[in-house]
């Protein structure tokens, strides 16, 4: 899977690190590991550029294909 980065361009998912899904936290460490959606089609979730600029990222992604349908910087 690729990723483009807003600064870095286009890298390999392997530099990026997967944070969940993008949405408001629910304060609990529990419900975050286990009690998360499972959709089929577009989702948005939350990575780092960890190998990269470091910067969080909005990734939607298609969960049946991996196909990634659009990234921007995370609070934009």
């Amino acid at each position: 899977m690729r990723i483009t980065c807003p600064h870095c361009g286009e890298r390999d998912s392997r530099e990026f690190k997967y944070s969940g899904e993008a949405k408001s936290a629910s304060g609990s460490d529990f419900a975050a590991t286990y009690l998360r959606d499972n959709p089929a089609g577009a989702h948005q979730e939350l990575w780092q550029h960890l190998l990269g600029c470091r910067a969080w990222l909005m990734v939607e992604r298609d969960t049946t294909s991996h196909a990634v349908l659009s990234v921007k910087e995370a609070g934009s």
